[in-house]
């Protein structure tokens, strides 16, 4: 659960990160056009594929220490995958990439339904973009920030699953070493199918909690 509790640090950047990118794309910077297109990409791949993808990635010697050798920063050669921490930390940013093409939709489909009028009665009040963006954008986004949180973090309990088990095996030792995945261990690693089943239940209750929960604030009154 400690490891569950730090990857869910994870997901207000998951949530951030699409959002300022759909912001972007929605303003029309230059090169929105391509980027509109290949957004999505990472929601189009198999966890398991986008594991083994980060795997290669943030091996010693894969494509992220390439990368620092290549603009001089061989240096700082890391090793992401062999500490528990840098695992953990490894498993998260696939994690966040992974979450990206999946809530610029959401955002940009909450964007194309904004009252532009009130954008207009913001800038002729003298209101800059920044005060636009935080009384006028996020106000009419609660919905779809709500519905991206969710989504989110229900993510982070179940389809992390696959990242972790292609990626460490829930190692180094117990470092990456989930709920859902100590399920997996339990019952079928181990032959423990009644611990196996206890732990399932609890994973069962916390998402069915996180369910209620998206479908209170679904009916909820802004």
């Amino acid at each position: 659960m400690q490891n569950n509790a730090l990857l869910l640090f994870s997901v207000p950047v998951a949530i951030l990160v699409p959002m300022g990118i759909a912001f972007l794309l929605n303003e029309h910077v230059y090169g929105w056009r391509f980027f509109r297109s290949v957004y999505f990409l990472p929601t189009a791949i198999s966890w398991v594929v986008i594991g083994m993808v980060s795997l290669r990635f943030f091996a010693q010697e894969g494509l992220l220490n390439d990368l620092l050798k290549g603009i001089g920063l061989g240096f700082i050669r890391t090793d992401l995958l062999s500490s528990e921490r840098g695992a953990l930390a490894a498993v998260a940013i696939t994690f966040i990439w992974s979450m990206v093409g999946t809530n610029i939709m959401i955002f940009l489909t909450g964007m194309a339904n904004l009252e532009i009028s009130l954008n207009e009665a913001g800038r002729l009040d003298g209101a800059n973009n920044y005060q636009i963006f935080r009384h006028i954008t996020l106000p009419q986004l609660k919905r779809f920030i709500q519905f991206s949180f969710v989504i989110t973090i229900i993510s982070a309990f179940t389809a992390l699953f696959s990242l972790i088990f292609v990626m460490t095996g829930g190692g180094p030792g117990f470092g990456t070493t989930t709920l859902e995945f100590f399920v997996y261990q339990s019952a079928f690693a181990k032959g423990d199918f009644g611990t196996g089943a206890m732990l399932g239940l609890i994973l069962f209750v916390i998402m069915a909690g996180l369910g209620v929960a998206q479908l209170a604030l679904t009916k909820s009154k802004d």
